[in-house]
């Protein structure tokens, strides 16, 4: 039994789900999606406005929240390589991954905590921690208002 138990847990981390890693130079397509050579990765557990959402300063001013969602992990990740463990495929067929820049950091953990992309919690609840930092302090999105991610593309299909 417990040899079973051993090569089950054996096959669970050797499978491809959970053991690969994509690595290289990442070109950001919005706050929560990079390309790493020809692969689309989504970032696991986090959701970003979208290019083209409008949030609101705290003067109530207009501006492309998710443009800056965008430039925020642009510069997170600078010119440097990336590693996305690979979690799952989504129903996009995207690769999702935990991803981390050249110094080690999780991108998802500087996006949520700087306040460009919040905690999805539909997917994980790793990062509520961070996203109740950052709304404490009213960084990116939290300074303002804002429509959350997933109502926003509801509304705009």
């Amino acid at each position: 039994m417990l040899k079973q138990a051993i090569l089950s847990a054996a096959l669970l981390l050797s499978s491809p789900a959970h053991a690969d890693v994509i690595s290289g130079l990442a070109k950001v397509t919005d706050g929560d999606t990079i390309r790493i050579n020809s692969e689309r990765i989504r970032l696991h557990g986090i959701d970003a406005p979208e290019l083209q959402q409008q949030c609101g300063t705290e003067a109530g001013e207009l501006y492309l929240c998710g443009q800056s969602a965008a430039d925020k992990l642009r510069e997170t990740i600078g010119n440097q390589p990336v590693d996305c463990q690979i979690v799952e495929r989504d129903r996009y067929n995207r690769i999702v991954g935990v991803c981390f820049n050249a110094t080690g950091k999780n991108l998802q953990s500087l996006l949520v905590e700087s306040g460009w992309a919040i905690a999805y919690r539909r997917y994980s609840t790793r990062y509520v921690e961070e996203e109740t930092t950052a709304r404490e302090a009213r960084r990116g999105i939290w300074q303002g208002s804002f429509t959350m991610p997933w109502i926003w593309r509801r509304q705009n299909r």
